[in-house]
């Protein structure tokens, strides 16, 4: 892009030099050599302005190939230097119908501002200028202040902004033996020969053309303000998955990196063009397997050329497949919760569901709870599995026996350190004995551990003539019945608890073996 020009050329100061001094001279009433100064100075704002309009053309220039090459990036300052063209444009065509308009008032209807003939005349600048009925000079005041309003926050240099604002202000002035305001285009126009006026008009198209200039650099350095600046530019390719289920599509972003959002390469793969959408590639694979591709990216320049970048990616495409086991055993239980674990490798669980006959499946956090319902009969577990295109298929169906569950065992709660189960398995204290409330059952084999409800039981005691003694018990507690008899065990004595019935989670009662408690 074009650079501000942040300073006028020597050529332009000498310029303005030329005409502040020359209009001191004529306020001296000098002779006509100085006319012939401001001549000069007509002709040579009018070569600057030349060169400033030629300089202009070339950022605009540069700006529309932007703009075509990149519409979605530099669309906008092309379209607010086409703005700044058409207001400088205008106040331009303004100046040089006054300019045409002042020299033929002086010199007639073919008066030419480049050639004139009555330049000391000091009427014709005021009746154009300054005639209430026309009100040209305080048009072109408003017309100025307009431009200067719009062009200036454009600029992004702030002393050059400043500049600008100075050059173009039609602020009122001081002056005369009243040392009273006087407007802009007063202070300017009244009194002022042809020349004069027509060099002045010229200076105000200089001032309009440079300030075009300044304008149209900062919206074309706008451009690429956000870009970064690389040393190196490399494809990759990042494919969703390297993995692919066969008969799913295989997709992968391939990009530049430092890439440039707005600005899409042309995607070739094995010499061929693609018609894609940005930068994604997918297809569908026929068959599982390793596979190679190669390719390049084709990225477009703002000067309108292109640079290619070469890519080479693998992948990998296999057969539907599917993860799914049972926690406790290869077997799922009637009437309870069954941990399960089901995965798909390469697919995300929040992307994987399941299905499943004779029960329930549902998704408890990471893992799924399967509740069969009915005992002797299968259960089968179908999974799916969604890509992250959106497509969805069914990977695996796992059939799964259901068993009841098993009897469980009854026990003692505590023993002789309080916190183990005790079965009768060896002999207990009478103490323990009589600190315990009553039993309990269940499943604890290292695989289950489930928890029954007692319903209720017996106890055998037997006397003297070793007759039995049975007592009924509370529930799941020991009756009171039951206690006064642990009083009268002595050392040695053994009984039992029978008759132990009990129910499960899976709503199931049962009638658990008896257990042998010895006294120690």
């Amino acid at each position: 892009m074009s650079q501000s020009n942040m300073r006028l050329s020597p050529r332009q100061k000498m310029i303005n030099l030329m005409y502040i001094v020359l209009t001191a001279m004529l306020a001296l009433n000098v002779s006509s050599d100085v006319l012939n100064g401001f001549t000069q100075v007509q002709d040579g704002l009018s070569h600057t302005n030349d060169n400033f309009r030629q300089r202009n053309d070339a950022v605009f220039a540069t700006l529309e190939t932007a703009a075509a090459v990149n519409p979605e990036k530099a669309g906008e300052w092309h379209s607010r230097a086409l703005q700044v063209r058409q207001s400088a444009a205008g106040i331009c065509a303004t100046i040089d119908s006054l300019k045409l308009a002042i020299v033929r008032k002086a010199d007639g209807p073919a008066g030419n501002p480049d050639n004139i003939d009555n330049r000391e005349n000091l009427e014709a600048s005021s009746v154009i200028m300054l005639s209430p009925v026309s009100g040209n000079g305080a048009a072109l005041r408003k017309q100025i202040d307009s431009f200067r309003s719009f062009v200036s926050p454009m600029i992004s240099d702030s002393i050059t902004r400043t500049g600008i604002e100075a050059m173009l202000s039609t602020a009122p002035h001081r002056s005369g033996a009243t040392d009273a305001l006087r407007s802009w285009e007063v202070v300017k126009f009244e009194n002022q020969p042809v020349v004069a006026a027509v060099a002045l008009l010229s200076k105000l198209q200089n001032d309009v053309l440079y300030a075009e200039g300044e304008a149209l650099s900062s919206l074309a350095s706008a451009v690429d303000a956000g870009d970064v600046r690389v040393n190196r530019i490399n494809a990759f390719v990042i494919p969703e998955s390297r993995y692919v289920m066969k008969g799913n599509p295989y997709r992968a972003e391939i990009v530049l990196a430092a890439v440039d959002t707005t600005a899409r390469p042309a995607l070739f793969i094995d010499g061929k063009k693609l018609d894609t959408d940005g930068s994604t590639y997918s297809f569908v694979p026929g068959s599982s397997g390793s596979y190679t591709y190669s390719g390049y990216l084709e990225m477009p320049l703002p000067d309108g050329t292109s640079s290619r970048h070469s890519f080479t990616a693998d992948y990998v495409v296999m057969d539907p497949v599917a993860t799914v086991s049972a926690s406790l055993m290869n077997v799922l239980y009637a009437g309870i919760d069954n941990p399960i674990e089901i995965s798909v490798p390469g697919i995300p669980q929040s992307s994987v569901s399941a299905t499943m006959t004779n029960g329930t499946l549902v998704k408890d956090g990471g893992k799924w709870i399967a509740r069969p319902t009915a005992a002797g009969q299968n259960a089968t577990i179908s999974v799916s599995a969604s890509t992250p295109d959106g497509h969805a298929g069914k990977v695996a169906a796992i059939e799964f026996k259901v068993r009841r569950l098993p009897d469980p065992t009854a026990y003692l709660p505590g023993g002789e350190d309080g916190g183990a189960r005790f079965k009768g398995e060896r002999p207990i204290t009478k103490a323990a004995l009589m600190n315990t409330d009553g039993i309990g059952a269940a499943i604890d084999d290292g695989v289950l551990d489930i928890e029954f409800k007692v319903l209720g039981f017996e106890t055998v005691f037997f006397d003297s003539m070793g007759n039995a003694i049975p007592e009924v018990s509370d529930g799941a507690s020991f009756s009171r019945r039951q206690k006064e008899s642990f009083r009268r065990l002595t050392r040695g004595k053994r009984f039992y608890i029978s008759r132990i019935r009990a129910i499960g989670p899976d709503g199931i009662e049962r009638t658990l073996s008896p257990l042998e408690i010895t006294v120690n």
